[in-house]
């Protein structure tokens, strides 16, 4: 695993922390404890899951779906990030 600067420099997780950990416990099958390492592992797969299938085929109201997908893992990333921290 890769290891986090943020952490190392400064002692502090950042947003990213916990994802790459998080995708290994989903390939070992493990998919509650993906979710407890990195909460927004599922709705990022989503979101890239439908980029990708837009990217080869375009379908009505991607848009949308893509934006709205973002925003809910802006909000999840963020709001884990100060759970993380803050207590």
């Amino acid at each position: 695993m890769l290891p986090c600067l943020n952490k190392k420099l400064f002692g502090a997780e950042c947003m990213g922390c916990g994802l790459q950990r998080s995708f290994s416990l989903l390939l070992q099958g493990d998919f509650v404890a993906a979710f407890k390492m990195y909460p927004a592992i599922y709705t990022l797969i989503l979101l890239f899951l439908v980029v990708g299938i837009n990217t080869f085929k375009p379908f009505k109201f991607s848009n949308k779906i893509i934006i709205t997908l973002a925003i809910i893992n802006v909000a999840i990333i963020i709001g884990s990030f100060a759970f993380k921290n803050l207590i």
